[in-house]
């Protein structure tokens, strides 16, 4: 039977190796004249991506973390760096398939400390 989960997870999988394959497409054929991180702001159109892509990929880093540790993800602090040398269109979709696939153990862990909690 398929779930919704599973559905979601071949998403994220799919999401992130075109994430990854289209960044790098461009980043490996870009020659132009301006250095890379110059030709973020070389008008106003990449000006504004490269902001909405910063301010974006603070946010989401943020979430990342906090929700990695949240959950006892393993080393949520390398989907950080992972966004900022490979890709952020690759990394966070790899984070909410990892997080989709840790969600049923982390719910599995939260019931197993609250009926330890109670005093029987």
């Amino acid at each position: 039977m398929v779930t919704s989960s599973k559905v979601r997870r071949v998403f994220f999988g799919l999401a992130a190796v075109t994430g990854l394959a289209s960044t790098w497409y461009f980043n490996l054929t870009y020659r132009g004249s301006a250095g890379y991180l110059q030709a973020w702001f070389a008008n106003s159109a990449s000006s504004s991506a490269a902001c909405d892509l910063l301010v974006t990929s603070t946010a989401v880093s943020t979430f990342m973390l906090v929700e990695g540790r949240r959950l006892r993800m393993r080393l949520p602090v390398l989907y950080v760096v992972f966004g900022c040398v490979l890709a952020m269109a690759f990394t966070i979709p790899l984070f909410l398939l990892m997080r989709e696939r840790t969600l049923p153990k982390a719910a599995t862990l939260r019931r197993a400390a609250l009926c330890s909690a109670i005093p029987w």
